[in-house]
C-alpha cells in the first residue's frame, strides 16, 4: 500500500482483552468498598476515557450521586473523585496482567501492516503504571506497536485528539489523513474523527458488545445479531466511516481506505 502511513489502535476490547473485561471488575469493587453499589452497564458508559474523568463521570450520573449524598450527606465533589481514583487504580494494576491475552487476529494483523511498511501505534485510556502490566504480555503474543501514549501524557485524554497528535510524530507520520484510528469506545472513534484520521469502529470484540469470547460464541443466533447491530449503531453514531466485528476483520478496510487516498478522499 502506498497512501495508510499509520495504523492506531486503542489497546482493552480491541487488541487485548476481549470483551474489555479487566476494568468492570476493578470499577464495581472500588465503589462497593466506598458503600455505593454500582452496576457493570454502569460502569462501562464511559469506557475509553482516562480513568479520573471516568470516575468523575460516574459519580455524575443522578443515581449515583444520590447513592453517594445518600451515605455521606452530600454530593460527590473533587476530592471524593480523587479518593475513589486512588483505590481504583491499584486494583485494576492488579488485575489487568490477567487480561492481556491479545485478541484472535489481531497478531497476523499487525504483521501484514508491518510487510506494508504501516507504521503501529497506540493510545489508551490505561495510565503507564497499568500498561507496564499489559505491554510484556502482549508482545509475547505477537502484538508489538511502535508507539505508546497513555493517559497522562497529554493534557487531556479522549475525545480530545492530543494522544493521536502525539503518536503521529512518534511513528514519523505527519499528515493525519494518512492514519487510521481503530477502537471498540465511541470516545475512542471520537478521538480519531477529532484528531482528522480515519476511524474505524470495533463492535463485537470490545466494549460495545461487552462480552468475553465464548459468552459471545455461546449467544444465540437471534440475541447476537440484535446486540451486534446495537453495537455497530453506537460506533456509526460517534462518527466511525467503518465498523468491523474485531481487529482481525481489518485489512480489507486498509485497502479500502489506501484506494480512496489514491482518489484524493480524506476522512
Amino acid at each position: 500500500m502506498k497512501h495508510v502511513k499509520a495504523v492506531i489502535f486503542d489497546w482493552a476490547g480491541t487488541v487485548v482483552d476481549y470483551g474489555s473485561l479487566a476494568p468492570m471488575g476493578a470499577f464495581v469493587e472500588t465503589f462497593e468498598q466506598f458503600g455505593v453499589a454500582i452496576t457493570i452497564d454502569e460502569a462501562r458508559g464511559p469506557m475509553g476515557m482516562a480513568k479520573r474523568p471516568h470516575i468523575a463521570a460516574l459519580m455524575a450520573l443522578p443515581r449515583v450521586s444520590q447513592a453517594w449524598a445518600d451515605k455521606y450527606g452530600r454530593t460527590p465533589g473533587e476530592e471524593d473523585i480523587d479518593a475513589v481514583y486512588d483505590v481504583f487504580v491499584p486494583k485494576n494494576i492488579a488485575v489487568a496482567a490477567s487480561y492481556s491475552s491479545v485478541i484472535p487476529g489481531v497478531a497476523e494483523v499487525a504483521s501484514a501492516l508491518r510487510r506494508d511498511d504501516i507504521r503501529i501505534g497506540t493510545t489508551t485510556g490505561y495510565t503507564r503504571e497499568i500498561m507496564a502490566e499489559i505491554v510484556p504480555g502482549a508482545a509475547a503474543q505477537g502484538f508489538s506497536p511502535d508507539s505508546i501514549v497513555c493517559t497522562g501524557d497529554t493534557p487531556e485524554g479522549r475525545p480530545s485528539p492530543y494522544m493521536i497528535y502525539k503518536t503521529l510524530p512518534e511513528l514519523g507520520v505527519w499528515r493525519a489523513k494518512d492514519a487510521i484510528k481503530v477502537d471498540d469506545t465511541e470516545v475512542g472513534i471520537e478521538e480519531g474523527i477529532n484528531g482528522g484520521t480515519w476511524a474505524v469502529g470495533v463492535a463485537v470484540s470490545g466494549n460495545a458488545f461487552g462480552m468475553a469470547e465464548d459468552d459471545v460464541k455461546a449467544l444465540a443466533p437471534d440475541e447476537f445479531v440484535w446486540r451486534r447491530k446495537a453495537a455497530i449503531q453506537k460506533l456509526q453514531a460517534a462518527g466511525a466511516h467503518y465498523v468491523i466485528d474485531s481487529v482481525a476483520d481489518l485489512m480489507p478496510v486498509v485497502r479500502d481506505i489506501d484506494a480512496r487516498l489514491a482518489r484524493g478522499e480524506r476522512p
